[in-house]
């Protein structure tokens, strides 16, 4: 008889194996069908109309050229944002729905907005235009933290506003048919998408069917239905035809959604054998229309006895903030460990020890000192480190930099389907999302160990909120619902067939198991009958069962849980004469419990690294103060790395003792989070100065040094 619980190392057969994607080949194929790809017959193109202003008053709204166009067969227009301000640049007024997408362009362009410009702002570091009551939180006592430290430093760092630039931008397409609304949209939300459209449509919500097989990345920007949604589907419902609107480039890094600035100026005071005794911090910044949320300082050294933290958000004429993979985080995390670097360096003190001595300030110290030693090992670090400031001969300087940081992972509410019928064929659906970082594998992965079948041999059905219903792909919350919801499914449907087969193999069902393609006594793995005869003898039947994950239930169990930490050490040159800098090598040591797919777990860590390189190097969403528009809402100017950009990536995951019986803990955001502070310590122990703010451009670098004093 199976048992839910996860098999104990020894006994895993497919569960953490490196079985490759399992529709990795469609993807490179091009035979995977993205939103972006869906042309329905008949279809229209939808063209937004959006804001040119920063902030303006709209007055009035003129769409007769645009209706008149050959081949325009709809207008709609947002009358309720008539005699309203309008916020920011992109700010969806209208939208054109004609034959072809060219003619949506052309007639979009015709659609003729009369505004009255009012005063706007999309500076945000700048305290002083900070609005609202701060927030605060405050521990211990400053004054005697301070008083007893044996080094005291000040210094002032930052993170600018960037994108998602998610490779799909977002948009649906939407057809009526038959009285139904069917949704193929790019989303990270399936099993709750339709639930958005609420009173904006006559459509009862049993007859709204999304489809989301392929989405072209998220990365938190995805979990809304969003004006564009609302819009497709009426024009869909006026025109009783399908409409395609997707953003395009320009839209999607303005308008989708963003990842908040942070500034900060933070006070250290350390004691003379490196421990963090007080820090004191004023955080500032911009969620553009959105809240901004002051991001946690002290990061990850949550023991400091004596902590302040005041801040203050900065309401700017830009797009809303959207969650970017681990919210506040990247932020916490730069501002922190950039502060607690240059006191370790004032203080004279290796970073690697420091951070090792801090470790008893955080939640998990046994698991950063290990981290940290591993991370150590694989970089080379003993031989290669070196007091801040490279003395060697050259303008190329190389250094070093360590960051830590921490994120929760606890499976979301989950249900999942599994059938076995009689010919043997098993069957997993679930109302997810595949975001790209392999669900579909880790569900056959699951499926398969529960029911001793090779890989192959489960195939699974997601993308539709016809399934049962799954979290939506956030919070590094689907691994972990996912897996446990397709267990218990599993599980349930697998003694189902034990007690059907029990009586024929003469005993009972407690004494059965599944494995190696058979069913057969617990005591006897070399009899029993094959899967398929076992199935067999279902008759015409087939077992259905669903699997359901109660996160608070399935935490006590065992099967998932929450909290990880991890360690990064980056290693870089500075060419102190151009302020390039080049990436040499990245180590990341990662823990998240249970792991599923080796092979796809290290991908999540290689992709967020390589995402960290690109915030901390290139990344910056850049406003103009006298007009309010995005200078570089383009992939030419909005620069990402590439391969050459990203130097040698090393990525080793926490397995065995301590770490896998804390059951499945999600990967998908914790590795992104500290990227970006160790290639800023790795910059400041190579150059010898501190480059406060992020990306670390060569212009940053050149005025740090110019600021700070050249080195030989």
């Amino acid at each position: 008889m199976a048992n839910v619980a996860w098999p104990k190392e020894g006994d895993r057969k497919i569960i953490g194996s490196r079985i490759p994607r399992q529709d990795g080949a469609v993807k490179v194929t091009g035979a995977a069908k993205y939103s972006y790809d869906v042309n329905r017959p008949d279809m229209l193109w939808g063209k937004l109309v959006t804001s040119p202003k920063a902030h303006a008053e709209l007055v009035a709204v003129d769409t007769s050229i645009a209706s008149a166009l050959p081949g325009v067969k709809a207008v709609w227009v947002d009358e309720e944002l008539l005699g309203e301000e309008l916020r920011y640049v992109g700010q969806v007024v209208a939208c054109v729905a004609a034959e072809s997408e060219e003619v949506a362009i052309e007639a979009a362009e015709k659609v003729k907005l009369q505004l009255k410009v009012l005063e706007h702002q999309v500076v945000d570091n700048d305290p002083s235009l900070s609005t609202g009551r701060p927030s605060n939180r405050e521990e211990g006592n400053l004054d005697e933290g301070f008083a007893g430290a044996d080094v005291v430093v000040e210094g002032q760092y930052g993170i600018p506003v960037i994108t998602h630039c998610c490779l799909e931008p977002h948009g649906q397409v939407t057809e009526m048919k038959d009285g139904e609304l069917h949704v193929w949209p790019s989303t990270q939300n399936v099993s709750r998408y339709s639930n958005q459209f609420g009173d904006e449509i006559e459509i009862p919500q049993n007859k709204i069917h999304v489809d989301t097989q392929y989405m072209g990345g998220g990365f938190g920007s995805k979990f809304n239905i969003d004006k564009w949604g609302i819009i497709g589907a009426k024009l869909s419902i006026e025109t009783g035809r399908p409409v395609k609107i997707m953003l395009d480039r320009r839209e999607e890094l303005m308008i989708a959604g963003n990842r908040p600035s942070g500034f900060a100026k933070i006070k250290v005071g350390l004691q003379q054998d490196g421990l963090i005794s007080a820090v004191d911090a004023e955080v500032w910044g911009s969620g553009g229309q959105g809240a901004f949320r002051a991001p946690p300082i002290p990061y990850v050294f949550t023991k400091v006895p004596n902590t302040r933290l005041v801040g203050k958000g900065i309401r700017t004429h830009r797009g809303s903030v959207r969650a970017w993979r681990a919210p506040n985080h990247p932020q916490g995390c730069l501002l922190t460990m950039s502060a607690v670097d240059d006191a370790a360096a004032a203080l004279g003190m290796d970073s690697l020890e420091f951070f090792m001595r801090n470790a008893a300030l955080t939640d998990r110290p046994e698991v950063y000192r290990e981290e940290l030693q591993i991370a150590a090992n694989i970089i080379g670090y003993r031989q290669k480190a070196h007091a801040r400031g490279d003395s060697g001969p050259g303008p190329v300087k190389r250094g070093l930099g360590v960051a830590i940081h921490t994120w929760g992972g606890r499976g979301h509410p989950s249900e999942c389907d599994v059938t076995i019928n009689s010919d043997g064929s098993v069957e997993a659906k679930i109302g997810s999302q595949d975001l790209g970082t392999g669900t579909r594998t880790c569900i056959a992965m699951v499926v398969a160990e529960t029911l001793g079948l090779p890989y192959e041999a489960i195939t699974v059905h997601l993308g539709r909120n016809s399934y049962p219903a799954s979290g939506a792909s956030g919070g590094s919350t689907t691994i972990g619902g996912i897996s446990v919801s397709a267990r218990r499914a599993a599980t349930d449907a697998l003694n189902d067939l034990l007690r059907t087969v029990a009586g024929r193999l003469g005993t009972t069902d407690e004494k059965l198991e599944a494995s190696g393609g058979h069913v057969h006594r617990i005591d006897q793995a070399g009899g029993g009958v094959s899967w398929k005869e076992a199935c067999s003898m279902l008759g015409p039947n087939s077992i259905t069962k669903r699997g359901i994950n109660n996160p608070g239930e399935s935490q006590q169990e065992g099967l998932i849980s929450a909290g990880v930490g991890g360690v990064q050490i980056a290693d870089v040159s500075v060419d102190v004469e151009t302020g390039v800098v080049t990436m040499n090598e990245m180590v990341a040591v990662q823990d998240c419990g249970l792991i599923i797919n080796m092979k796809l777990a290290e991908s999540q860590v290689y992709g967020s690294l390589i995402m960290g390189i690109t915030y901390a190097l290139y990344e910056e969403s850049i406003y103009d103060k006298k007009t309010g528009i995005m200078l570089n809402p383009d992939m030419e100017f909005y620069r990402l790395a590439g391969i050459k950009d990203v130097g040698q990536l090393k990525v080793h995951m926490m397995t065995g003792k301590g770490f896998d019986e804390r059951g499945i803990i999600g990967l998908g955001e914790p590795p992104v989070i500290a990227p970006g502070a160790a290639i800023s310590n790795a910059v400041a122990n190579a150059c010898g100065v501190r480059v406060p703010n992020l990306p670390l451009t060569p212009e940053r670098v050149i005025a740090a040094l110019q600021k700070g004093g050249d080195i030989a």
